[in-house]
């Protein structure tokens, strides 16, 4: 039996009529998008911005013309943690590094009891209802974009996650209506500033510089309608320098992306063009498998059927 790929879109910089073509592949290559295309039901969100914010964004990352660009250019980024064995294990990394003698006593804890270090467990909170921070919608790059540790940070780091994309204004909905109401999904890498997020954690209003100078974002979407039925049964894969590190996926979720959809809706307005994430997938960062990046490194995202990231960090 064979299987189909989903239609893929893309959008493409052209300076020269200072616009941004989107383009769809529904695997006889890639053509300009029209009419008959909405028709046979692939769907686009229309640009929330004009060219002019987006092209000059682009300016400011070098992305000489016929780049691809943002599939998607979002308006908000609301990232979850929906991955139990992630915070876990990205708790145990942190300590390995940061917090050497607590990693010592979280090892012996383990060691002896076979049970999860009490500290490395997510805050009750979290199991009673899908939690999340508010990220800079405006620092999202393009894959391909080279990215560097800021200048404030010895410990960059990557985190793969799965990105969905509203299509209708939401409030109140049920997670069938959430459901419903993805219009894009896309691959987003969370960068991370490691030897900052701790003590921002600690000040008890979240991560700042930490995460917010950089995310960034596969070059291609797939409609939601199209994958809707198997965003909790993905695989996923994370490679530096050519090696695959990770094999992962999405199959052990807590929440789903449409549970945590309606439950950001519940008393609040949600509209097009939002950006919401799974949070890293399970041995998704840097952190958990103790491999960190490096300048010189060729990082590659990638979730089967969704789409890939890739990124140089400079020298």
């Amino acid at each position: 039996m064979t299987t189909t790929s989903p239609p893929r879109i893309r959008r493409v910089l052209n300076r020269a009529d200072h616009r941004i073509d989107t383009q769809v592949d529904t695997g006889e290559g890639w053509r300009a998008f029209d009419e008959s295309d909405s028709a046979g039901g692939i769907s686009v969100l229309p640009p929330a911005f004009s060219a002019d914010f987006e092209i000059a964004r682009y300016d400011l990352l070098g992305l000489p013309d016929g780049a691809t660009v943002l599939p998607v250019c979002p308006v908000s980024f609301r990232d979850f943690m929906v991955f139990e064995k992630h915070a876990v294990d990205a708790a145990r990394g942190m300590a390995a590094r940061f917090l050497p003698a607590a990693h010592r006593i979280a090892t012996a804890y383990e060691a002896v009891t076979r049970r999860t270090f009490p500290p490395f467990r997510p805050n009750a909170l979290w199991y009673r209802e899908p939690i999340y921070y508010m990220s800079n919608a405006l620092t999202v790059v393009p894959s391909g974009t080279p990215v560097a540790a800021p200048s404030y940070s010895r410990a960059l780091d990557f985190e793969l996650e799965l990105g969905v994309v509203l299509g209708v204004p939401l409030r109140d909905a049920t997670v069938a209506e959430a459901a419903a109401a993805i219009a894009a999904v896309v691959v987003v890498n969370d960068f991370s500033a490691r030897d900052v997020q701790l003590a921002e954690m600690r000040s008890g209003f979240g991560p700042q510089r930490a995460k917010h100078f950089a995310t960034s974002m596969s070059a291609t979407a797939v409609t939601g309608a199209a994958v809707a039925d198997r965003l909790g049964d993905l695989t996923a894969t994370v490679s530096i320098n050519g090696n695959v590190i990770s094999h992962t996926g999405t199959r052990t979720m807590k929440y789903s992306m449409a549970e945590a959809i309606a439950h950001v809706s519940r008393g609040e307005q949600l509209f097009p063009g939002e950006l919401l994430c799974s949070g890293t997938l399970p041995g998704g960062s840097g952190m958990e498998l103790g491999r960190w990046l490096a300048p010189g490194d060729e990082l590659r995202l990638e979730i089967d059927g969704i789409g890939v990231i890739e990124h140089r960090i400079p020298n």
